[in-house]
């Protein structure tokens, strides 16, 4: 017997640092996601391959279920010791479920580039979940750590409005389709962002002022989902940018990369690396790729429910 699962990427338009201190946030599940297949083995371990979207196995291991169950936290960072902590906290969630009478065959397959970042843990993370039917915010929270958005994502099949209240997640289905959704163009910036090291310098920062960059964050997020114009959109999403720039002390994209650029860029997630949003009358694509950029896609390529 065969089980196939599947998840959606996700991409943070919206709130991004600050959604771990409660801000709304803004995001969106990408048409391109994760697959999850399992077949039992009649030994007891795990089989385990990782495809790319290409068709490469960029990971493959066998894993005993002793080793899953016992795991201890290492230091050592590693795709194998991620997976396995992964594992062992699916383990806790629900301990009932690996036996060492039985074993398992698993694959997965992105449909996007894994270099892309646009979710090959949460994505995977939300898989098991739905494999071993257990809280898959919980396994998050207990083994990766994160706001959760990307997990609201994976579960989600139109842009939600996502926020934490006492550390819990509140997910709101959105209608967002924008008439200009033409005009709108993903980025990659050529480099995938750590989303620990990320979360990890934001909370260095100092947040006199938290509570007041919350609540202008809240309004932006409103103002972008509910921009009836281009010109709107653009300047909330601007607005944003300049909020983020002095919190986290960096330039925003648009400065440090583009600044000739005739249009508005809009960092999304991690700032840094991954995906900008670029805004512009006209396709950029020329633009972008002369400046090394060549991977552009259009939104309604890119995002589900647009």
């Amino acid at each position: 017997m065969r089980q196939t699962f599947y998840s959606n990427g996700k991409l943070l338009l919206t709130g991004e640092y600050l959604v771990l201190d409660g801000a709304k946030a803004l995001a969106l599940p990408t048409k391109m996601g994760q697959n999850l297949q399992i077949a039992t083995l009649e030994s007891p371990s795990i089989v385990w391959k990782s495809f790319d979207s290409d068709g490469t196995i960029w990971f493959e291991d066998e894993l005993e279920l002793e080793a899953i169950i016992n795991y201890k936290e290492a230091a050592e960072s590693s795709v194998k010791n991620t997976l396995l902590t992964i594992l062992h906290h699916a383990h806790l969630l629900q301990p009932s479920f690996f036996q060492e009478t039985v074993g398992y065959q698993i694959e997965t397959a992105l449909t996007f580039p894994k270099k892309w970042g646009l979710g090959t843990s949460s994505t995977l993370i939300n898989n098991i979940a739905q494999w071993l039917k257990i809280d898959a915010f919980a396994l998050l929270n207990n083994s990766f750590g994160g706001s959760g958005y990307d997990i609201a994502c994976a579960q989600n099949d139109t842009p939600i409005f996502y926020q934490l209240e006492n550390q819990k997640p509140i997910v709101t289905p959105l209608v967002f389709q924008p008439e200009f959704a033409s005009n709108l163009y993903f980025v990659y910036l050529n480099q995938k962002q750590s989303s620990k090291n990320a979360i990890a310098a934001y909370y260095n920062k100092k947040h006199e002022k938290l509570k007041q960059n919350i609540a202008n964050i809240n309004k932006l997020s409103d103002a972008v989902a509910t921009a009836k114009n281009i010109k709107s959109f653009a300047n909330a999403l601007q607005l944003h940018e300049n909020e983020l720039s002095a919190i986290l002390e960096l330039l925003t994209v648009h400065e440090a990369l583009f600044s000739d650029f005739d249009g508005v860029v809009k960092s999304l997630g991690a700032w840094g690396g991954d995906f900008v949003l670029a805004i512009a009358l006209e396709d950029p694509t020329a633009y972008f790729t002369s400046k090394g950029y060549s991977t552009v896609i259009p939104y309604k390529e890119m995002i589900l429910d647009a």
